[in-house]
């Protein structure tokens, strides 16, 4: 498989959402000096990547005991989205990786396939696959534990979550099935 990678150094480095819960878009973005690159990604991703983000740290702080600790301010403003918010692709796996000779983080968002498993298939069969982008965020501790918990303050602004059944809840009401699908 080739892979179409692209390296930025971050200037800011933040997660947003436009629409209204339920039906929000998700996007990661990176921006440097010269360019921002936009990527779509989903609500999970994000959780998924704060809570993976604070396990890393501390991962570094423990193997680096001598770093000064990264710090988690961040001010909501400054953490939107700038312009242009055309995604260069729908993100599906990220990673996370450590610089220590310059202390850096870096932040790998690869794109998902439009079929992964005929891409799997595929691979078996020994035949050419599509390319696959990967960006490279290179970034402080601070910037990506900042866009962590902005990206946990960001998805927990979403739709109310049911008691009974964990499935979130609409508006105008909710259909639970551990209530037989009565509306509460």
């Amino acid at each position: 498989m080739t892979l179409t990678d692209i390296d930025l150094k971050v200037i800011h480095l933040t997660t947003d959402a436009i629409g209204q819960p339920g039906k929000r878009i998700f996007y990661l973005q990176g921006r440097s000096n010269e360019q921002t690159l936009t990527l779509l990604v989903e609500k999970l991703q994000i959780q998924t990547l704060a809570i993976g983000v604070e396990q890393f740290l501390t991962e570094i702080a423990t193997k680096f005991p001598d770093l000064k600790p990264a710090s988690v301010d961040y001010v909501e403003e400054k953490m939107r989205l700038y312009p242009p918010l055309d995604p260069l692709f729908r993100v599906g796996e990220l990673g996370l990786g450590y610089d220590s000779e310059n202390d850096t983080v870096v932040l790998v968002a690869s794109e998902q396939m439009e079929d992964e498993q005929s891409s799997e298939e595929t691979t078996q069969e020994g035949n050419e696959l599509e390319e696959r982008r990967v960006v490279r965020f290179w970034c402080t501790r601070s910037q990506i534990r900042a866009m962590a918990h902005w990206g946990l303050e960001l998805s927990g602004r979403g739709r109310p979550i049911c008691p009974q059944c964990g499935e979130p809840m609409e508006p105008e009401g909710h259909f639970c099935p551990k209530k037989n699908g009565h509306k509460h």
